[in-house]
């Protein structure tokens, strides 16, 4: 795509690094509330294949930033990718035991708003998903560079951004949005504690017999967590995603040989509740890894996504948490134009991580434990863990309170998280 975007001046512009989907969604959100008013250009070396690298994914969509696409009209165009999780069943077992028994189960509703009665997440297919945004961003006049930032300078009252085809644009702000291992953050001097788990992510679209109705399951083995995610059905095909994390040592011997024998590997994990089962798209293996920048901005810079943050996938929310920032970082932006300020001045970037600080940290803090306590196959730690969720079951008020989690609705949430307006 060629950029729409004439940039001179810098002063009521806007650069995206990354066309992935929470970049592409603050850009919407931006666009959508300061019109002409802002500029706004994405700048993606991959943008032509954007589409394809989500191919075969599928994201948890909880039900705040699904609020955040109804009010930026776009859940509509969406919808039919999506697929709403009813209900959730979480079972903690060994591979080899011929019952799972069930643990803990999450019914459809949010915690928040029992009237609205809306699920507290959907599955969407990620590919659907980022050309519903591609489409969106170009009818709203977003610009796109097929070329990436090489790199930034920051000068008093603008960023000025080398592309790598040696054009120079200029910007009151740059947002980062490039991803885990993000140049942008690193130029800039912020630093990122992390590691790396022993751990693969494998992802695959299994075809299945029976339907699953809206239903999901966790089954939490020793080497990690196995989820089964309800997909649309395609071509009279009932189908679900799943995320396998496996030991990484393991992956190659669990996925190198025929499709007969993978097939047979997930098989083992999947259980007969859906009847027989095959391969329609995948699998692949990611490395799983841990990290949080130290800041979230620096100047005239914002860490945005996986730049600023990468957790375990056992909960499904770390696209949750990218489009959750998104929506805080919108609404600093938004206010500071509306009052005549700089977007790009140090007090609306602090604004903006003090909206997203807390609530990352403590995001990463449960899903690393969750993932440590769950892959571990010492009896004393299983006894204690199968108690304490046999407890949260016989609990409502608590159930209660980690539905409202998992649906990204509570606390001070970003006005476009809780459906409305910027």
């Amino acid at each position: 795509m060629s950029s729409a975007n004439k940039n001179r001046a810098g002063s009521r512009s806007l650069l995206v690094a990354g066309a992935g989907i929470p970049g592409l969604s603050l850009a919407l959100a931006l666009k959508q509330a300061n019109g002409p008013a802002l500029e706004v250009t994405i700048c993606d070396p991959g943008l032509s294949a954007v589409r394809a690298r989500h191919r075969g994914r599928a994201f948890a969509v909880a039900a705040g930033p699904r609020r955040m696409f109804e009010r930026l009209g776009l859940w509509e165009r969406i919808a039919p990718a999506a697929e709403p999780i009813r209900d959730m069943v979480i079972t903690d077992s060994r591979l080899a035991d011929p019952v799972r028994p069930t643990f803990l189960t999450f019914a459809q509703r949010s915690a928040e708003d029992e009237s609205r009665g809306e699920p507290f997440a959907h599955m969407v297919e990620a590919e659907a998903f980022v050309d519903v945004l591609l489409r969106a961003g170009a009818e709203t006049g977003i610009g796109f560079e097929a070329t990436g930032i090489t790199t930034a300078l920051p000068e008093r009252d603008r960023i000025r951004a080398t592309l790598g085809d040696g054009r120079d644009l200029a910007a009151s702000l740059l947002v980062a949005a490039d991803g885990g291992r993000s140049r942008l953050r690193e130029a800039a001097g912020i630093s990122w504690v992390g590691w790396s788990y022993p751990q693969s992510g494998i992802v695959a679209t299994i075809a299945h017999e029976r339907d699953h109705e809206g239903r999901a399951y966790e089954h939490f083995l020793p080497s990690g967590p196995f989820a089964i995610l309800p997909l649309p059905d395609r071509d009279g095909r009932h189908r679900s995603s799943i995320v396998w994390t496996e030991r990484q040592a393991d992956v190659p011997a669990l996925l190198g040989g025929s499709a007969d024998e993978t097939l047979a590997a997930i098989e083992r994990r999947f259980g007969l509740s859906l009847g027989h089962i095959e391969l329609e798209d995948g699998p692949s293996a990611h490395p799983l890894s841990f990290g949080i920048a130290r800041r979230f901005c620096g100047d005239r810079l914002a860490l945005l996504g996986d730049a600023a943050h990468v957790i375990h996938p056992v909960a499904g929310q770390g696209l949750n948490l990218g489009l959750s920032d998104a929506a805080a970082l919108a609404e600093a932006i938004t206010e500071a134009l509306r009052l005549g300020t700089d977007p790009g001045a140090p007090e609306v970037l602090r604004a903006y991580e003090r909206a997203r600080r807390f609530d990352t940290v403590a995001m990463a803090a449960a899903t690393d434990g969750l993932n440590r306590l769950f892959s571990n196959d010492a009896l004393p730690v299983r006894l204690a863990r199968d108690f304490g969720l046999g407890l949260v079951d016989r609990l409502p008020g608590l159930k209660r309170f980690f539905i409202g989690e998992a649906s990204a609705i509570r606390g001070a949430q970003p006005r476009l998280l809780r459906g409305d307006a910027l």
